[in-house]
Formats: structure tokens, C-alpha cells, sequence
């Protein structure tokens, strides 16, 4: 399979986010029960994500099943740039999240 390098790191940072994503959400329900972090959702439409949830978790799932369905079935180009992209947007928030929590 020609992608097959790019499909290992993808399998890494997907799991970096996923741990990453559990801890956002941890935070998120700490400030949640103080009263902050009233919003409805994290990412827009145009950032490529079709769930729409106040909590990282739900995103990571999505990428997931984007993930799984591209291992699957034989990975295009095009399907490779959506997930990497998603991927992307997630793993830049969850930083920009970690560090305005220090």
C-alpha cells in the first residue's frame, strides 16, 4: 500500500489527540462547574467537522470514523488531505487550549 507510512503517523497523532482530548474535556467540565465555558460547540462547519459538541471527545470519534473508513477501503488523496486536515485544526486547538490553561 503507497500510503502506508502516512497512515502510521496518522494512527500516532490520532492517538496523541485522543489523550489529549481527555484531558481538554476534564478541564472543560472544571470550568464548566465554575460557572465558565458557555458555548455550544468548538469547531465550525468550515473547519470540516460535521459533530457539532461543546467537549473534544465527540471530535476525536468523528476523526476516528473518518480514519477507519480510510484504512478500509483504499486511501485516496483526497480522503488522506480531509482526515490530515481535521487532524490538524484538533491537534492545534488542544494546544492552544493547553497552554491558555497554564
Amino acid at each position: 500500500m503507497p500510503y502506508t507510512k502516512v497512515l502510521e503517523q496518522l494512527t500516532e497523532n490520532l492517538q496523541l489527540a485522543y489523550r489529549q482530548a481527555i484531558d481538554a474535556d476534564s478541564r472543560l467540565d472544571e470550568l464548566q462547574k465554575a460557572g465558565h465555558g458557555k458555548f455550544s460547540y468548538i469547531f465550525t462547519a468550515d473547519e470540516g467537522f460535521s459533530t457539532r459538541s461543546n467537549r473534544f471527545g465527540p471530535y476525536v470519534q468523528e476523526l476516528g470514523e473518518d480514519f477507519s473508513h480510510l484504512r478500509t477501503s483504499e486511501p485516496t488523496a483526497q480522503g488522506l488531505e480531509t482526515v490530515v486536515r481535521k487532524l490538524g485544526v484538533l491537534l492545534q486547538t488542544l494546544q492552544a487550549f493547553k497552554q491558555q490553561g497554564k
